[in-house]
C-alpha cells in the first residue's frame, strides 16, 4: 500500500485473490492513469461427459485438482459429471486420491505438502460441515481430521454430490477440497456458468460427442478465457493469453500482451503535403522517434 500511495505507480500487475488487487487499488491516489494487468479468483470447473474416458478424466481431474494442495488460480475447483457416470467416476477419484502421498515438499515422492495458512483447515472443514448438513457425503481417504494433519498438513477430501446451495458450490476453496456434483442435462452445466462471477478456465471430457461438446464450446467461449479438452485446467506455455472474464481477471498476461499493456503506441500525424518536411527528419536522423530503422 506505501508504494501505491505514492502515485508514481505507472503499471501494477497482480496475480492474487480480488481482496487483495481491491485493497492495494484503493491506495493509488490516481488509478485513472495506472495500467491494470490482474489474475485474480477462479472457480475452474470441469464438465466430464457421459461418453469420456474415466480414466483420461480421472487421471486429468485428481491432478487439476489437487497439485499444489489445489492452491494455485488455475486448479479445477468443481467437478460436474453427468449422472450416469457420476458413482463411477466418484469412485475411481477417490481411489486415486487415496493413493496420493502427504509429506514435506523436499521428500521426493510427496504429492500433498503443509499449507501456508494457519486458518485454512479451519475454513476447509466449515465448507466440509456444510456440505454434510445439507446433504452430500465427505469421504478423506487417510483421515477426517477437523484440524488437519500437524497443524497444516490436510490431506485432500471429496464431496459429493455437491448442490447450489452449498458454500463449496460457490466459494472458491484454493485448497485440498474437491467437491464433485452431478447433471441429467448439459442445460444445467450451461446455467453454471453463465451465472457464475468467475470466468477464468474450464475443462470437458468427451471421446466424441461432438452434438454437445461444439456447443458447450461455444457457450464457455463467452464465459471463460480458456477451454481445455481432456486435460485440467492450466497456465502454459506463456506464448499463450493468460485471463479471464467477469471478476477473474482485467487484462492478459503473455510474452506479447505484457508488451502492450507495459507500453502506450503513439504517432506522428500529417497532411500530404508535409511528407518532405517528414523526410528529412527520417534522411538526417534528427529523431529518433521517427525513423525508420527497425531491430526484427
Amino acid at each position: 500500500p506505501p508504494i501505491m500511495a505514492t502515485g508514481l505507480v505507472d503499471i501494477f500487475a497482480f496475480i492474487g485473490s480480488s481482496k487483495a488487487a481491491d485493497a492495494l487499488i484503493k491506495n493509488c491516489p490516481n488509478p485513472h492513469k495506472v495500467r491494470f494487468c490482474l489474475a485474480l479468483d477462479a472457480k475452474n470447473l470441469a464438465v466430464v461427459m457421459p461418453d469420456a474416458d474415466l480414466d483420461v478424466a480421472v487421471n486429468e481431474c485428481v491432478l487439476g485438482a489437487l497439485s499444489y494442495n489445489g492452491q494455485r488460480c488455475t486448479a479445477l475447483k468443481l467437478i460436474l459429471c453427468h449422472n450416469d457416470i457420476l458413482m463411477d467416476f466418484t469412485k475411481r477419484f477417490i481411489a486415486k486420491v487415496e493413493g496420493l502421498k502427504a509429506g514435506l515438499p523436499w521428500v521426493k515422492g510427496t504429492d500433498i505438502t503443509p499449507l501456508p495458512e494457519p486458518g485454512k483447515p479451519g475454513y476447509l472443514e466449515e465448507l466440509r460441515r456444510d456440505a454434510r448438513e445439507k446433504g452430500a457425503t465427505v469421504v478423506s481417504p487417510k483421515g477426517n481430521s477437523e484440524t488437519g494433519w500437524g497443524h497444516t498438513v490436510v490431506f485432500p477430501s471429496v464431496v459429493y454430490p455437491v448442490t447450489s446451495d452449498m458454500k463449496v458450490w460457490n466459494e472458491e476453496q484454493f485448497g485440498p477440497l474437491v467437491p464433485i456434483g452431478g447433471f441429467n442435462d448439459v442445460k444445467e452445466v450451461v446455467d453454471y456458468v453463465t451465472s457464475s462471477p468467475f470466468g477464468q478456465q474450464a475443462s470437458i471430457f468427451t471421446k466424441g460427442d461432438i452434438q454437445k461438446l461444439g456447443p458447450l464450446i461455444d457457450v464457455m467461449a463467452n464465459c471463460v478465457a480458456r477451454i481445455n479438452i481432456n486435460s485440467q485446467c492450466q497456465r502454459s506455455p506463456d506464448t499463450f493469453p493468460f485471463t479471464g472474464r467477469k471478476s477473474s481477471a482485467s487484462g492478459t498476461l503473455s510474452v506479447k500482451d505484457a508488451l502492450r499493456v507495459m507500453s502506450v503506441r503513439s504517432m506522428v500525424a500529417t497532411k500530404l503535403g508535409n511528407n518532405p518536411l517528414l523526410q528529412s527528419v527520417i534522411e538526417n536522423k534528427t529523431s529518433e522517434f521517427l525513423s525508420m530503422e527497425y531491430l526484427f
